[in-house]
């Protein structure tokens, strides 16, 4: 199936939102973890989000060239290749853009994206995140108004967010961050929704204790009600209608029962990374410990080819990831939950 359609991502957000379960949102940075991720919403016949982070762009560009935004563009013309040979809905996401990002990484998307939709195309990524958490609430949201105006052009949503999701991904360290802003107010939900949604459908990564990386379980303290309280107060104000798409940031760690309380509270997208990439690195650790002898050519000894070549391991590690995505789908509820109609 080829990649989602905008009319088509809004009815998968739509029915995950009324359907209380969330599609895992899958970081890959490169071929081979982007087709772990595709075979694994296939198996399991679920919709899926696939999305690229500032860093994995760059890395997927390789060292010699370490362009953040050519190497998600070059991810992404691979999923919609590849999506196109699966039964399933997959829509592409790009991952925290911080402010001082956006002109190097969003600006040369969406340029990408412009040159798509004026040739009667798709849109190169289905809905992109602006981080603007650092900045002051009401500078957060001039940004995100601007982009989210910039998008609806094109048909792709914007996910943004407030407050502060605590510890370290992709080089972005908020291990520190103060406590308070680890959780969002239900003043500032009500807020974005005001600002936001008459521009059209967004995404929103509202706070409520979540951290990024990975903590033993019952190390990390959520608050789901933070976003129920949230929600309840923006359907008070401005109507059930205008309750958010959230999404949740940081889930390593957290309880199964914490998980499934959000998803009864909005939660429509998991962004899964920590795990996928142990589970992807663990299987080829094995294969490296337990051929040791083969891998390297020790003592004028020359290794075994089948056991060096790089697709020996590769494929053990996308099995792994492919299996830890299986789970993320199952503890989301959105196993064989797909729009796709052949």
């Amino acid at each position: 199936m080829p990649i989602a359609n905008y009319d088509q991502y809004q009815d998968m957000l739509n029915k995950a939102y009324k359907g209380g379960y969330a599609f895992p949102a899958i970081n890959v940075t490169s071929t081979s973890t982007a087709n772990a991720a595709l075979k694994a919403f296939a198996d399991m016949k679920s919709d899926g989000i696939i999305q690229v982070s500032t860093g994995g762009g760059k890395f997927a560009s390789g060292q010699g060239v370490a362009n953040m935004a050519l190497g998600a563009i070059s991810l992404a013309q691979h999923v919609h290749l590849m999506a196109e040979h699966y039964n399933v809905m997959i829509a592409l996401h790009t991952d925290h853009c911080h402010p001082e990002h956006v002109d190097k990484f969003l600006g040369p998307l969406l340029e990408e994206s412009q040159r798509r939709v004026s040739k009667g195309e798709l849109p190169l990524f289905n809905s992109h995140m602006f981080d603007g958490s650092v900045l002051p609430f009401a500078e957060n949201m001039k940004t995100s108004l601007e982009l989210h105006k910039k998008c609806q052009k094109l048909g792709i949503i914007l996910e943004i967010e407030t407050g502060i999701v605590g510890g370290e991904e992709d080089g972005v360290n908020n291990e520190d961050a103060p406590a308070d802003k680890l959780y969002t107010s239900a003043e500032e939900m009500v807020e974005v929704a005001k600002i936001l949604r008459p521009i059209g459908p967004f995404m929103y990564a509202a706070t409520f204790g979540n951290v990024h990386g990975v903590y033993k379980p019952g190390n990390v303290k959520l608050r789901p009600e933070i976003l129920k309280n949230g929600q309840e107060a923006v359907k008070k104000e401005l109507g059930a209608e205008n309750c958010h798409w959230l999404v949740f940031h940081g889930g390593s760690g957290s309880e199964l029962s914490e998980i499934h309380e959000t998803l009864g509270y909005g939660v429509i997208k998991m962004n899964i990374d920590t795990d996928t990439q142990y589970t992807y690195t663990r299987p080829i650790v094995d294969h490296l410990f337990s051929h040791y002898e083969k891998v390297l050519k020790i003592e004028g000894e020359v290794g075994s080819k089948s056991h060096y070549d790089p697709r020996a391991y590769m494929k053990l590690g996308e099995n792994g990831m492919t299996q830890r995505i299986v789970q993320a789908i199952v503890d989301l509820k959105s196993e064989g939950r797909t729009i796709f109609t052949s």
